[in-house]
């Protein structure tokens, strides 16, 4: 909400604006006919949204910004007390225990600049009610802001602690850096969409431009320096098929001809190596920019369920646009876009209100803001620029810049851990009957078709598609899967779809088995199977709970059965 002397500036401008008006009006009147054109024009500057101001984008990008947060913070919810809670596979309280022996034994500040959390100073007796609380103060806040497409320094700086908290323990970090410069295309205390005192700071715009365009350079440098199959353009034939968590859609693109699948990777590397730079050639080139990026993103999102990522990523494409650009997203009128239109007309007569301390030191921050963001990008582009170019990583403990890049290696077959269950006391019996534990959407079912999340995110079965291409020594959370499985314990089994042994006893056994998965050909297949599959062999041996007593005793893991 705007405050009181901004409320009154407002209204005295509005009233300034009409004056205007009438004034052109009556002018219009006594005006000879050879000038009505240049009264024309001068009237339609006061319904044309005018280029080179951001009121709108801002809006667009806060409105952005906080739909990924409270996607995020929904996952958190759902998911972090079974994934990273008291009884969770990874407990992150063990975690914050380990980090603080590392550190000399004391929470104090170096525990905080290793692990920034705000879990640190909050009672660990119930670590399951702390994740909880930050995730729904973080849904509530990212809520407000989405609906009410307005929000402050205060309320965007909260939900970037509070995101952060979270992934220093486990969680997405490139929201960390669009966070981040979210606080900054704010006033400090106004709620008002159009504060006139506090406009959008192009260094704040230019900082979310520089993040889309290192996310993409970064991104197809990697690809380049990577896999061959980039270079020979052949990694289209594999990726719909051997992605994380395929869609629907994935099936199908998958069938496509082969010379459409080099176009892709042509595309690919199009989109990410030459197309960012269109970014630093005038306005109508960076728009450019940005739709390409935005229609790229959009195809993404359609061909597979990759988290909220590539949602994230249109994000900062957005910056791309001023008002002139986004007035149609807006209704005409009223409201904002009303608001822009009499800041603007007002900028047209050659009134400016007279800069105030808050607005000179807000510039002062903007400068900063820029220094600090470009003193932090020159190891990142320098990294964008090695021979050795990591990525998804950062040089900053609060990871305000970071290397991004996606699927610079693509793997060429796609291999899936199954879990089963049987009732026999002998699991060598070749007479046992195994039955199959479903997860909420990797593949398993033959029959099943691939789910549809975006840009939801079920963390096990991303987690459950790395473990497939290393051993259960490697990924050791599996036999603490394997363990709950035993037990029947509800806390892991409502992160999966199906339990054969719902309302039954608990399995004796638990194994898991490693196959390979392939699509079926449309019409070639068995009928209404979506997938094809052929064992590798085991991935783990059956388990017991006797058995895993001591596996659990020795990494301090609860034993399922108490």
């Amino acid at each position: 909400m705007a405050t009181h002397s901004e409320s009154s500036e407002i209204t005295l401008r509005k009233r300034r604006v009409e004056t205007r008006k009438t004034t052109t009006t009556h002018s219009d009147d006594n005006t000879p006919n050879n000038e009505e054109d240049t009264c024309k024009a001068k009237k339609q500057e006061l319904v044309t949204l005018q280029t080179g101001t951001y009121w709108l984008t801002r809006i667009v990008l806060l409105r952005s910004i906080a739909f990924i947060y409270f996607i995020a913070f929904t996952v958190a919810y759902n998911q972090n007390k079974q994934l990273i809670g008291e009884r969770g596979l990874l407990p992150c309280k063990d975690y914050l225990l380990s980090v603080k022996r590392y550190v000399g034994g004391k929470i104090d500040m170096s525990a905080f600049a290793y692990t920034p959390s705000i879990l640190w100073f909050l009672d660990w007796t119930d670590m399951d009610a702390n994740l909880d609380g930050i995730a729904l103060v973080g849904m509530a806040l990212s809520g407000f802001v989405l609906l009410t497409g307005t929000a402050n320094m205060i309320i965007m700086a909260m939900l970037w602690v509070l995101y952060h908290s979270l992934v220093s323990v486990g969680q997405i970090c490139q929201l960390l850096e669009t966070g981040f410069l979210g606080i900054f295309l704010c006033p400090v205390w106004s709620l008002s969409q159009v504060p006139p005192r506090c406009p959008p700071s192009l260094i704040s715009i230019w900082t979310f431009r520089w993040l889309i365009v290192r996310i993409m350079l970064g991104a197809g440098l990697i690809k380049i320096r990577g896999d061959r199959c980039w270079r020979d353009l052949t990694c289209m034939d594999y990726h719909y098929e051997t992605q994380p968590v395929p869609n629907p859609m994935s099936y199908y693109m998958h069938q496509s001809p082969w010379w459409f699948h080099r176009f892709e990777v042509l595309s690919n590397h199009f989109i990410e190596l030459i197309v960012p730079l269109f970014t630093f050639l005038g306005r109508r080139m960076c728009m450019v920019n940005g739709t390409l990026q935005i229609v790229f993103q959009v195809t993404l999102i359609v061909s597979g369920n990759l988290s909220f990522l590539n949602w994230l990523t249109i994000v900062p494409s957005l910056a791309c646009f001023d008002d002139a650009s986004l007035g149609f997203l807006f209704s005409s009128g009223r409201g904002a876009k009303q608001a822009v239109l009499d800041l603007q007309a007002e900028e047209a007569s050659g009134w400016t209100p007279k800069p105030t301390r808050g607005m000179l030191f807000r510039r002062v921050v903007n400068v900063a803001l820029g220094v600090l963001i470009g003193y932090l990008s020159v190891p990142v582009v320098l990294n964008l620029l090695s021979s050795k170019q990591v990525m998804n990583t950062s040089f900053d403990p609060l990871r305000i810049v970071n290397t991004y890049g996606a699927f610079g290696s693509i793997t060429k077959e796609r291999t899936e851990v199954i879990l089963q269950g049987t009732m026999n006391e002998n699991p060598k019996d070749p007479e046992a009957v195994w039955e199959e534990y479903q997860f909420l959407c990797k593949p398993g079912d033959l029959t099943r078709r691939p789910c549809l999340i975006s840009p939801y995110h079920y963390r096990l079965d991303w987690l459950m598609w790395f473990a497939a291409f290393q051993t259960y020594e490697q990924s050791e959370w599996v036999i603490h899967i394997a363990g709950r499985l035993l037990a029947n314990d509800t806390s892991i089994l409502s992160l999966m779809e199906y339990n054969p042994f719902q309302g039954r006893d608990n399995p004796r056994w638990v194994r898991g088995e490693h196959f390979k998965y392939r699509f079926t050909l449309p019409g070639s297949g068995p009928r209404g199977k979506w997938w094809v599959r052929e064992r590798i062999g085991a991935y783990f041996p059956a388990v017991d709970l006797v058995a895993l007593r001591g596996y659990f005793k020795s990494r301090n893991w609860p034993h399922p059965d108490l």
